[in-house]
Parts: C-alpha cells; sequence; structure tokens
C-alpha cells in the first residue's frame, strides 16, 4: 500500500524548477501540474494523493469562471546563493489562496489568505499574495497551492530573490501611485471648477473618475477600501460594486457633458433601464450567485459601452462638439477594457501590459476627458461673452425704447392726472349728493311723523276757532247793546238786554271761553314742544366744534323719533350724569337717530309675543362718554355685520333703504376719534355701543 501511495506522489509531481541566482523573469505556470476539485471539498491530505493532475500549458493559468477549487503543485530546486525565496501572486481577485510545503511527514501550510476570507484569518497579514519560502541551497523543495474564486482566476505565479522582489514591489506601487495621483489630481481639479460655475457636468465627472479609479485599483488589490479591513463578504466583492457605480455615473456624465437631451433625445431616454439592469445584476451578485453575477457585470459593461459609443457617435455627427472629446476619450478606455476582457478570456496572454491595460485606458480617458470639459469652459466662456454683448446691445436698445416710452408716459401721466382730479372731484360731489340723499331720506322719514306729532295740537287749535269767533261776537253784541242804553229808556232796555243774554246764555259763552282758550294754548304749548326739540336735534345754530350735552341730544332724538314707535317699542331710558363733549352736535344727533331708527325697525319686524323694547344708557369711562342703544329685534348675523358699514349694502327691501346710514355713523364717529362696536345674535337683538373722546383731540393738536 505505501509502495502504491508513493507510486501516485510520484506521478503527479513535475519536473523540478531550476532557480538560480538571476531567479525567474516569468510566471512558472508551464512548470506546475492542475488538479481539479470540483466540489471544493478535499483536503490538502487528499489532493496530495489524488489523481487527475495534469500539466499546464499556460505561463499564467487562466481558470475561468467556476465554483471549482484548484491544486497547483510544483517542486524548487534552489541554485542560488541564499535558501530564501519570494513567492507570490500577483492577481489580487483571488478569493481564497493557500500554499503548503510538502514534507516527509506530511503537509505544512505557509499561507492561509484570499479576498473572501476575514482578515484575522489570514496569514500572512495583508492584502498581497507573496510569501517568504525557505529552500535549501541546493536542495529540492515541493509545494501545493489551493486557489478558488468566484471571478475568472488567473494565476500567475513568480519565484525571486527577497531583493528583486523588493524592487518589483516597489515599481508596482509606484505605478498605483502614479495613477491614483493621476486620477485625484484630475478629480480635485475639476471639482475646483464645478464649485466655481456650479456645471453639474463636472461634479458627475469627479464621482465617475473617484468610482472607476477605485474599481481598477480594487482590482489590483490597492482599493481605498482595503485598508480598512472591512468584512471579507464585502471586500470580496467591492471591484464589481465600483465598477457597477462607475458605468451608471459614466452614463450619467456623458448624458450631461454631451447633451443627449437635445442631440439624442431618443437614446437619452433609455438610459434609466440600464440603471434598472444595474440594479438587478447588484441583486443578483450581492445576494444570489456571485459567479453569475460576475458574468452579468461583464455583459452590463460592454452593453453600455456599446451604447454610450453609438451614442456619442450619434451626437458628434449632429454638431455635439464635447461628443468629439468623449468619443476620442471612450476609445481610449474601451482598447483597455477590450485587452481586459481579452484577458480574462484567454485570448491575450496574462502579462504586465494586459494587467495595467484597463487603469492605463481609464486614465488616458480621464485626461482626455478634462480637456473635453476645459474645452466646455472655453465654449461656455465665449457664449457668456456673446450672451452679454447681447444682454448689452439688448440693453441700450431698451434703454431708448424707455426714454421714448417715459417721454409718451410723462404725457399720459399728465393727461391721467388732471382726468383723476376731475374724477375725484366728481366723486367727492357725489359723496356729497349721496350723504345728502340720506340725509333728506331720514327727513322725509321725520317730516311723516313730525307732519302727524304737529297736526294734533293745530287740530285743538283750528276746532276752537269758530266757537270761540262765536263766543265772543255774542258777547261783543251783548256789550254794544248796554253801551247805546240812553237814561229815558233804560229801564226797558236793560231789561231786554237781559232777556237777550238769556236767550243767547251768554254767561256759557264766557265759561265756554275759559276751556277754549286753555285748549287753545295746551296747542301752542305742545307745538312749540316739538319745534324746539326739532331745532335741538338739527342743531341748525350749531355746526362748529362745541361742548354739547350728549343726554339733551338723545332726548331731542328720541322726541322727534317718538312718532314712529310710540304705542309700539317701549323705550327703556337711563342716563347717566356726563360731562359735556366737544364735538359736533348735529353730526352725532344723526348718528343717535340713524342706529335709533335701525332699532326700531328691527323690533318691529320681530315677530312673538315678546314686547318690543329699546334701552338707552349713557355713562362716563375714563376720558369717554359711552352711549349704548341695545334692542330685543332680529339680530344680525355675521356675514350682516362684515358688511353693515359698506356704502350701499342693506338688507331693507329695495326701495326702503340707501345702504348709507351706518356707513354714514362710521364716518361720523371716526371724524371724532371715536369707536363704535356691535354685539348682535340672530333672534335675540342686536347692542351698538359708541365710544366719544371728552375732547376732539385733532382740534387740540391743531390748536397746540
Amino acid at each position: 500500500m505505501l509502495l502504491a501511495t508513493g507510486v501516485t506522489v510520484a506521478q503527479n509531481r513535475s519536473a523540478p524548477i531550476e532557480f538560480g541566482n538571476g531567479g525567474i523573469s516569468t510566471s512558472i505556470g508551464r512548470q506546475l501540474v492542475v488538479l481539479t476539485d470540483s466540489t471544493g471539498n478535499l483536503s490538502p491530505e487528499q489532493a496530495l494523493v489524488a489523481d487527475g493532475y495534469v500539466p499546464s500549458d499556460q505561463d499564467v493559468p487562466n481558470l475561468q469562471v467556476t465554483s471549482a477549487a484548484y491544486w497547483l503543485r510544483f517542486t524548487i530546486r534552489n541554485g542560488s546563493a541564499g535558501n530564501v525565496l519570494v513567492l507570490s501572486v500577483p492577481y489580487a481577485e483571488i478569493d481564497e489562496v493557500d500554499l503548503f510545503t510538502v514534507e516527509q511527514g506530511g503537509l505544512e501550510r505557509i499561507a492561509h489568505t484570499g479576498r473572501s476570507r476575514e482578515w484575522r484569518e489570514r496569514t500572512p497579514e495583508g492584502a498581497e499574495y507573496t510569501f517568504e519560502i525557505t529552500v535549501p541551497i541546493g536542495g529540492e523543495q515541493e509545494y501545493l497551492i489551493r486557489v478558488r474564486g468566484f471571478k475568472p482566476i488567473h494565476v500567475p505565479i513568480h519565484l525571486d530573490t527577497p531583493s528583486r522582489s523588493a524592487w518589483k514591489r516597489m515599481g508596482h506601487s509606484a505605478f498605483l501611485g502614479s495613477y491614483a495621483g493621476i486620477m485625484l489630481v484630475m478629480a480635485l481639479y475639476n471639482l475646483f471648477v464645478f464649485l466655481s460655475i456650479r456645471d453639474r457636468s463636472y461634479l458627475y465627472y469627479v464621482l465617475y473618475i473617484l468610482a472607476i479609479c477605485s474599481a481598477q485599483l480594487t482590482f489590483l488589490g490597492a482599493g481605498p477600501l482595503q485598508t480598512l479591513e472591512l468584512p471579507a463578504w464585502f471586500e470580496s466583492r467591492s471591484s464589481i460594486f465600483f465598477a457597477l457605480l462607475a458605468i451608471v455615473l459614466g452614463m450619467e456624465f456623458a448624458r450631461r457633458f454631451i447633451g443627449t437631451k437635445d442631440t439624442v433625445p431618443r437614446m437619452h431616454k433609455f438610459v434609466p433601464m440600464f440603471f434598472v439592469l444595474i440594479v438587478v445584476n447588484l441583486v443578483i451578485y450581492s445576494a444570489f450567485d456571485p459567479a453569475i453575477g460576475y458574468q452579468l457585470a461583464q455583459a452590463m459593461g460592454g452593453l453600455s459601452a456599446i451604447y454610450l459609443l453609438i451614442m456619442a457617435s450619434l451626437a458628434w455627427r449632429r454638431g455635439s462638439r464635447q461628443a468629439g472629446f468623449f468619443l476620442l476619450a471612450w476609445v481610449a478606455f474601451l482598447v483597455g477594457v477590450v485587452v481586459f476582457v481579452l484577458k480574462d478570456a484567454g485570448v491575450l496572454a496574462f502579462t504586465t501590459l494586459t494587467q495595467y491595460a484597463m487603469p492605463i485606458g481609464s486614465a488616458i480617458e480621464g485626461v482626455l476627458l478634462s480637456f473635453g470639459l476645459a474645452d466646455r469652459i472655453n465654449i461656455l466662456r465665449k457664449e457668456k461673452e456673446a450672451s452679454q454683448a447681447e444682454a448689452l446691445n439688448a440693453s441700450r436698445e431698451n434703454e431708448r425704447i424707455i426714454r421714448e416710452q417715459n417721454m409718451l408716459l410723462e404725457d399720459k401721466v399728465q393727461q391721467r392726472t388732471h382726468a383723476l382730479q376731475e374724477s375725484n372731484e366728481h366723486l367727492k360731489r357725489t359723496q356729497t349728493q349721496l350723504v345728502n340723499a340720506e340725509k333728506m331720506a331720514s327727513l322725509g322719514q321725520l317730516t311723516a311723523g313730525i307732519a302727524h306729532e304737529i297736526n294734533n295740537p293745530i287740530n285743538f287749535i283750528t276746532s276752537n276757532i269758530a266757537p270761540l269767533r262765536r263766543n265772543i261776537g255774542e258777547i261783543v253784541e251783548v256789550m254794544q247793546g248796554y253801551r247805546s242804553v240812553d237814561a229815558q229808556n233804560a229801564a226797558v232796555q236793560i231789561k231786554a238786554l237781559k232777556e237777550q243774554e238769556e236767550k243767547l246764555g251768554l254767561q256759557e259763552s264766557i265759561d265756554e271761553l275759559d276751556s277754549i282758550i286753555e285748549s287753545i294754548a295746551e296747542g301752542s304749548s305742545r307745538t312749540a314742544e316739538i319745534v324746539r326739540g326739532l331745532r335741538n336735534f338739527s342743531r341748525l345754530d350749531q355746526d362748529d366744534l362745541k361742548e354739547s350735552d350728549l343726554n339733551e341730544g338723545l332726548r331731542s332724538t328720541l322726541a322727534v323719533l317718538a312718532p314712529q314707535f310710540r304705542d309700539r317699542v317701549r323705550m327703556d331710558v337711563q342716563l347717566g350724569e356726563v360731562p359735556r363733549v366737544e364735538c359736533f352736535p348735529g353730526k352725532v344727533n344723526q348718528v343717535f337717530m340713524n342706529i335709533l331708527t335701525n332699532a326700531v325697525q328691527a323690533t318691529l319686524i320681530r315677530t312673538g309675543d315678546v314686547p318690543g323694547v329699546i334701552r338707552v344708557t349713557t355713562s362716563l369711562l375714563n376720558d369717554h362718554v359711552v352711549v349704548s342703544i341695545k334692542d330685543n329685534g332680529i339680530g344680525m348675523s355675521d356675514e350682516v355685520k362684515a358688511r353693515m358699514y359698506d356704502p350701499f349694502f342693506t338688507t331693507k327691501p329695495v326701495g326702503e333703504g340707501t345702504g348709507l346710514g351706518l356707513a354714514i355713523v362710521y364716518g361720523i364717529i371716526e371724524d371724532h376719534q371715536g369707536n363704535i362696536t356691535v354685539d348682535s345674535i340672530v333672534g335675540q337683538g342686536t347692542e351698538f355701543r359708541i365710544l366719544l373722546p371728552l375732547r376732539h383731540v385733532r382740534l387740540n393738536e391743531r390748536r397746540a
């Protein structure tokens, strides 16, 4: 059994790799044998004795995209001057890498690393697959490497002395630093431009540069996130994440930079479909099958590149200058992408040029696009200068037009001002006529009542004139008879006169004279009282500002309005002791009359068994006299209260009101620097509260 095992192991071994002082300039891929572990579950011991190793026919074995693991076996014969060698696998996208030495006593693991393994599990630490091995000088040592990945696996295996390896690593770092520096400089420059001119094309370009740079550096094992020791799940997928993000940002930048919305609107509308497909690609790659997701990502990259190429070509043919710059830059990047894809497909050999083709292409693309963006600034500047010149010419033309228009406008303003002055004078005359009309309407209402009120005492007088004339005639007739009596016939004549007195009822006539005179005196007194009340109300002799007794004005107003409410509305008058108020008495009496008239009408309109009552009170509040007129009429709604001071607004039927009564009231109270408030509830009544200052403020200011 041991003999059979020894024979199997011997058959699976390749010829020793001769390593001298000069090292090996290429990968040792053709000098090793490869075993395919389709399940990925073989242990190192099982792989060591397994059948199926086949010689590699490539300098850099290309294992394509598969879920299988691969075992690579080789023997090194050390012909150098040192026993410490450096074995490196300069391909960062391998997910699992294990290195074993084959000893007589079994296997010893030297390295356990890879993208899909957590940082704390990796030996040696770090992101590079570079391992120090010990081979005795002049002796041989056999090695076994296990690799696995979910992306195309290339296994370039290099053997070098420590010094040569250090120089190669320095050169690799210098390339990565130069690439990252170029990309960052372009990003920072265009970020500054964006902050200066606020053109979003520059912002999307900056984001695109950062995304494509991160993707390329991640492919090469030096991505910006690899220094953060993130979870292995994310790190192993970060290169595709950055690549898909770069596709999104690149297409959005192209749309804005080229102006596809105007030049190729149909193709412009279909770009968001790529964004949806990329999201689906990310879901498949992240949550389901990373191998299928990687192949879809490559397909998305190729499809989007072709779409952008066609879109830019059409835009360039239609006169887009920016599309020409984009085409030139995009072709340079596509050359790098094509070389990278052909390398993954095994068409091109894995060399330093094919490995770095895509970063070189992206750097050239970034530089050319920066030229295009710089040219865009020149175009924008020229457009701005042309726009400014056009605006200047337009401004001068507008200035000329404005001067001419100002001249016409001044003439029209003068004409309009004259017309407005005439209209204003006409309006004032109309307003005065309307106010006078309201006064005449009020006077008309008063006339009917006053005529009836005066007619009664006049009737007393006129009805007593005939009996007075008759009685006086009889007395005069008898008196003349007595005056004609002579001395000779005195007895006879006096007797005849006595009989005449009895016949005429002279004593009854004399007694009747007293009642007639009293009746005439009463009618005259009542007439004089009405005239005096009317004169006090109208204040025709007091048109100037004077101190007035508001209580007297209320009494006069009530006396004038008495015919309207007598025997129908009860007046509850409680006038307090208030000082005289500096006012226009006639106007204030008009306020009282308008409000009392409305109160009487509102009370009479109300139906029901509740008797109509109007309560009038006066009181002193600080330096104001308060007049309250409260009725239990129909009240007012909020809509009516909101408009009750509007001229010509009335709730009365057509022909019964002008709508100017309360408007005049409001104007008179405002002219006296007073205040008027209203509390009203529909169906319960209304209360007007009038506050008048004791002194007329504006008049006092003029006097001062």
